[in-house]
């Protein structure tokens, strides 16, 4: 089975857990122990973001394995019409299909993860990383728009007590005829659990 992440890439996450690299990058929300940054992407005019939190009462293996159990999100998230995990071209990829509301169409995605358990500096970090792939045998349904543009990747470990001190990076173009606001909007509405302004 192919393999679709460097090591490298691995330790350039955990780096951000410790470092935070936000050189460049706009501050712009903290809550409840939770601060996220974006940055603007010229090309597509859609924000991609960084999130550093911490969860006080949740040990970071809990939160892997939460993070990684397909069947469990498939009860929680309404959104999910499918989630299962396939291969295609040689590959272990996820396949996820949103349902987006009317009138616009659903979004799926074909995506490749994994998740490593690593010691770095002396701390275990569970880290998954996220990407979309081309899949030639997983051709676009028809009435459903492919995301072929989306990155995330995870990396967690112990708060020194009893909880877990997190990382994320997520970026996702669902593409259509979607206005460029109302992605933004949508997008810093999850993340923030608040509204944001059209100009945003």
């Amino acid at each position: 089975m192919a393999l679709g992440f460097q090591d490298d890439e691995f330790q350039k996450v955990c780096k951000e857990l410790e470092e935070p690299q936000v050189a460049g990058w706009e501050f712009f929300t903290e809550s409840h122990g939770v601060t996220i940054y974006r940055l603007f992407n010229e090309k597509s005019g859609l924000y991609q973001y960084k999130i550093y939190g911490t969860l006080d009462d949740v040990d970071p293996q809990v939160c892997a394995d939460v993070y990684m159990d397909l069947e469990y999100r498939r009860q929680w998230d309404t959104y999910a019409k499918e989630l299962q995990e396939i291969e295609a071209d040689g590959k272990k990829l996820i396949y996820w299909q949103v349902n987006f509301p009317f009138p616009l169409w659903n979004r799926d995605y074909v995506y490749s993860r994994e998740l490593r358990t690593l010691d770095y500096q002396g701390k275990q970090m569970w880290v998954v990383l996220a990407r979309s792939e081309a899949t030639p045998s997983l051709p676009e349904r028809s009435g459903v728009v492919r995301v072929d543009d989306y990155v995330q990747c995870a990396v967690l470990s112990t708060d020194g007590k009893v909880g877990t001190k997190a990382y994320m990076h997520y970026y996702d173009n669902p593409g259509g005829n979607i206005p460029t606001w109302l992605i933004n909007w949508g997008s810093c509405y999850i993340l923030c659990l608040q509204p944001c302004s059209e100009t945003d």
